[in-house]
This record gives C-alpha cells, structure tokens and sequence, in this order.
C-alpha cells in the first residue's frame, strides 16, 4: 500500500472536499487523515491517502488535472511508532510579532517535535487586545517534559500553558 501525502490551496468555492473524495474514492484510494481549512477567501488542505500500487500513478495525475488546484503530492511511507509520547498543550498569550519562532524555538530546543499546530487571533473578553491562541501536538520524551513547560512558562509572563496527554 502506497501513501501519498497531499497539500493544496485553492479559491474556495462548495464541492471542493466532494471534488477531492470523488476522485480519491474512483482510484480506490482511502482518505486516511485530514486537515482543512478557510483561510482568507482560499481553501487549503493537507491529507493522506492510503492506495494501491496499480492506482497510485492514475490517482496523481488525476489530482494534478483538478481545475484550479494548486498541489502537491509526496509518496511516503507511514511513520513507525517512537518511544516519545504525545503531549498537547494549549497555549493562550497576548499577541506579538515572532511568538511562533519563539514557541517553536524553545520546543526544538527542549527536544520536542512539533506534530500538530492550530493557531488563532483571537481578543481578550474584557479589554480587546489582541490574544494568541495556539493548540500544539508534540512528541516528547517523558523525561524531557518537565524541562519543556518549564522553558515555555518562562518564555514570557503572558503566557498560559495548559497540558493534556
């Protein structure tokens, strides 16, 4: 079974996941796993698709003729499982130029890896001003993790972390 990772954009219109399933389930692909998005006027996305070999070149190059699609297509193999575990924090912090370099330092540095990232602009209830709001996934060894929130804590006095498994 083949993977292929898939990343597009294109302007946004109704019928862009139909579009994209019809074509996926007419090459008997599998839509593994997805994320998609609006974002200013554009929709974007990033999915796998398990295929068979004897589909596999029939389905990219049916992709790639999609009207209007800006894509991407890499073949890849499923990752193999690690002996890190999956932490997700939930970050809240008044917003600021360079707070993503800022985040995504310490978490490198602290020897995490960034899985998932979901990032808002978001205003404060009372006041307004302009908030942060990030929903990061990480693999992290455990003995690491202390060190990790620790530095993101001290990042800066403004922001709140909060952590699930």
């Amino acid at each position: 079974m083949n993977h292929l990772v898939i990343s597009f954009i294109t302007k946004d219109r109704p019928g862009l996941v139909e579009t994209l399933s019809k074509v996926i389930k007419q090459h008997q692909g599998n839509w593994q796993t997805s994320s998609l998005h609006h974002l200013s006027g554009c929709f974007a996305g990033v999915l796998e698709i398990a295929v068979e070999q004897a589909q596999c070149e029939a389905l990219t190059t049916a992709i790639k003729a999609l009207d209007g699609f800006k894509i991407i297509i890499e073949k890849t193999t499923p990752a193999q499982t690690s002996n890190e575990s999956t932490v997700v924090l939930e970050l809240t912090a008044n917003d600021r130029e360079g707070i993503v370099e800022e985040i995504s330092a310490v978490i490198h540095h602290q020897g995490g890896n960034m899985i998932k990232l979901v990032s808002v602009q978001d205003n404060a209830p009372h006041t307004g001003q302009p908030l942060f709001k990030a929903k990061i996934t990480l693999a992290v060894n455990n003995e690491q993790t202390p060190s990790l929130i620790n530095a993101l804590e001290n990042l800066a006095d403004d922001l709140m972390v909060d952590i699930s498994r």
